[in-house]
């Protein structure tokens, strides 16, 4: 994943309501209705946002009938979870090895 992925991604994760989002479809797929209710926006914000999330590759969706039906892309999110992991404040050098409580300068 590229730096400039994982800068969209956060800058779509970045809104309250995308991270709703997010967090609801954690629990599964779910239909656009269901997130309006739970939401409580009007369906052309819901539209936006799902855009925003379907954009940077966060969200998969399927139309049935009338309906949106919208999962998390499992494979982008763990790209992403991962490269956010790989990030560590901490400081690595075997001088501070046996002081976990050594990160970021700190040296209490």
């Amino acid at each position: 994943m590229t730096r400039e992925e994982v800068a969209v991604i956060c800058k779509a994760m970045s809104d309250i309501n995308r991270l709703r989002i997010i967090e609801m479809l954690t629990q599964g797929e779910k239909c656009g209705c269901n997130l309006l209710e739970e939401l409580q926006v009007t369906q052309p914000t819901l539209s936006h946002h799902m855009k925003v999330l379907s954009d940077c590759g966060l969200v998969s969706s399927y139309k049935d009938g009338k309906w949106q039906h919208y999962s998390i892309n499992c494979g982008k999110f763990k790209e992403y979870k991962e490269y956010i992991a790989a990030i560590t404040c901490c400081n690595n050098n075997t001088e501070n090895q046996g002081n976990s409580n050594y990160c970021c300068g700190d040296r209490s």
